[in-house]
Formats: structure tokens, sequence, C-alpha cells
């Protein structure tokens, strides 16, 4: 795969192995059982991301 570099305003590249993290918890966050998209944001989990940042 050949990358594209970015350098207009706004989002810029994000390495290989993000993207690949980010890919596999789209299915599955941790150990939760769900994704990301799929957890009420009152959560343990999703708490866990938000404080965390």
């Amino acid at each position: 795969m050949s990358r594209v570099y970015n350098f207009s305003a706004g989002p810029s590249m994000l390495p290989v192995e993000v993207l690949k993290k980010a890919q596999n918890e789209m299915v599955e966050y941790g150990k939760s059982g769900m994704s990301v998209m799929e957890m009420s944001h009152r959560s343990k989990d999703y708490e866990e991301i938000i404080f965390g940042c």
C-alpha cells in the first residue's frame, strides 16, 4: 500500500499501527464484547476511554 501524505489543514496521516488498532476495535473494544459505537456513554468502558484522553 502506498501512503499519501496530507499537508492540508485538518486531519493528517495516522501511523498504520494506529489505524489497524482502530480497525480491530471497531468490532470489539478490548474484551467488552462490543464496539465503542455500541457502548452506552455511561458505561465503565466508555468512561475509561474518555477520562484516559
